[in-house]
């Protein structure tokens, strides 16, 4: 309990350490879509990170660093607290009156609250980036250009959609490929992304959202023994999370079935297994709770914002 804490303490300037000895990835939030406390929360949870800010958690996001290279995954609600964090310089202003890059690229896993619409920070009437690569399927690139008020992001040419080919390596730098996959998810405007992040010693699973295990054609056991840690959804831990809703329209995996799928998986398996992407109503998010130590009794763990895994 005390190591969480101190991640939690230092999580602002981990990610400026990152990157120093070799490419790694730095969790800037492990919330759901609307973080942690959620807008209008009444419960413990909330109202315990209200009181303390080392309880709350930023939206699911995720920052791939290499040297003086970084690569944001998802763009969240929370974006101008995790560009803080990041530790970017960004006095000044460039050519035309655009400042200095945030990063040199950004990839989306789908467009849904959480994970799209901190572009939205990038425009004119904030931070005025320009000429941004901004990476997704080929249905995230039509939604950004087509629709506003994204069209518009382009237009100015503030950000670049650029199409991913799911399963084709993408090459970052000569140290880290990204490869992106189609999961079932609710895809009311685009597909939904994972992605494999792969560098020259270590790969992570990056799967945020997705519908029931069993609805995907894939074996996750699969993807997860392929790679040296596994950063799956997490959302919620049990069906019973939030009365006066049918689950049934939100069907994430909860975390308990996922403890009990990965149950006959060898020890050193389900150590790679991480949650993330945590609601507000998940009582895992506080790690002294029962759900916290049942995941960790699982052989399983629980992300913390802040945290950084070595590539």
């Amino acid at each position: 309990m005390k190591q969480m804490l101190i991640i939690l303490i230092l999580a602002v300037s981990l990610p400026l350490m990152a990157g120093e000895d070799g490419p790694s990835i730095v969790i800037l939030g492990t919330a759901q879509d609307a973080g942690l406390p959620q807008i209008g929360c009444q419960k413990a949870q909330c109202a315990n990170a209200r009181k303390d800010p080392k309880l709350r958690r930023l939206v699911s996001s995720l920052l791939i660093v290499n040297g003086k290279s970084r690569w944001l995954v998802d763009a969240t609600p929370d974006i101008r607290e995790q560009v803080q964090r990041m530790g970017v310089k960004m006095a000044g202003t460039g050519q035309a009156g655009h400042r200095p890059k945030l990063v040199d690229g950004i990839f989306l896993t789908h467009a849904h609250m959480g994970h799209y619409t901190g572009l939205l920070h990038l425009g004119p009437e904030a931070y005025n980036h320009s000429l941004i690569p901004v990476y997704g399927s080929s249905r995230m690139q039509n939604f950004l250009t087509k629709h506003g008020p994204w069209s518009l992001l382009v237009d100015k040419k503030i950000i670049e959609p650029r199409a991913l080919v799911p399963d084709q390596v993408f090459q970052l730098d000569p140290q880290i490929q990204v490869t992106p996959f189609n999961v079932p998810h609710r895809d009311e405007f685009t597909d939904t992304f994972g992605f494999i992040i792969k560098g020259p010693n270590r790969s992570v699973l990056f799967i945020p959202d997705i519908d029931k295990w069993g609805r995907w054609s894939r074996k996750v056991e699969t993807l997860i023994a392929g790679v040296d840690v596994a950063l799956v959804d997490g959302t919620f831990f049990s069906d019973d999370e939030i009365p006066g809703r049918a689950m049934s329209e939100i069907p994430h995996p909860f975390i308990s079935e996922s403890i009990a799928r990965f149950s006959s998986l060898p020890e050193k398996e389900r150590k790679k297994v991480v949650f993330t992407h945590l609601n507000h109503s998940n009582p895992a998010v506080d790690p002294k709770s029962d759900a916290a130590q049942q995941i960790r009794d699982a052989g399983m763990s629980v992300a913390v914002d802040g945290q950084v895994i070595a590539l």
